[in-house]
C-alpha cells in the first residue's frame, strides 16, 4: 500500500456511549467524576457527564490510521474547544497538508459533533509504504 501524501483525507466516527466512557476510564485510569459519576457531574461545570477529551483525540488517531501506508504518530498538538456529551457522535477528519523531512507529514486534524467543533490540532506522522499488506516488524 502506498504511503499517504499531501491532499489525502480520512475520517472516522465514534459515539461516546456511557459504556465506552466507563471503559475508557477503566483502561486509562482516568476516573474523574466529571466523566463517570452522573450525580457528581450533574452539579459540576458541564451540568452532566462528559466524555474524556482524549476520547475525541482517540477518534483523530483512528482517522489517521485510515490514511494510506503504515502510519506512526510522531507528535500531536490539540486544542479542546467543547465537551462531548454522552451519546454524541464524534467525527474526526484529518488532511495531510505538507511533506516534511523524510517520510514525515504534517496533518491538520479536527473532531466535531453534530453541534460543534470539539478538538482541533496538528499532527506529525510517519507514513511508510506497506509492502505486501503486512504489518511493520516488532522491535
Amino acid at each position: 500500500m502506498p504511503a499517504a501524501s499531501p491532499g489525502d483525507v480520512a475520517t472516522a466516527s465514534r459515539t461516546a456511549t456511557r459504556d465506552r466512557i466507563e471503559r475508557f476510564a477503566e483502561v486509562t485510569g482516568d476516573d474523574n467524576p466529571l466523566h463517570v459519576d452522573e450525580r457528581y457531574a450533574g452539579g459540576g461545570f458541564f451540568g452532566e457527564p462528559v466524555a474524556h477529551g482524549m476520547f475525541a483525540a482517540g477518534v483523530v488517531s483512528s482517522a489517521l490510521a485510515s490514511l494510506d501506508g503504515d502510519v506512526i504518530y510522531v507528535s500531536q498538538d490539540l486544542q479542546f474547544l467543547a465537551p462531548v456529551y454522552v451519546d454524541q457522535t464524534v467525527t474526526a477528519t484529518v488532511e495531510v497538508s505538507e511533506n516534511l523531512s523524510g517520510d514525515r507529514l504534517r496533518v491538520e486534524t479536527i473532531a466535531e459533533t453534530d453541534e460543534e467543533t470539539v478538538v482541533t490540532g496538528e499532527a506529525v506522522i510517519l507514513s511508510l509504504e506497506r509492502e505486501g499488506g503486512g504489518r511493520l516488524p516488532s522491535r
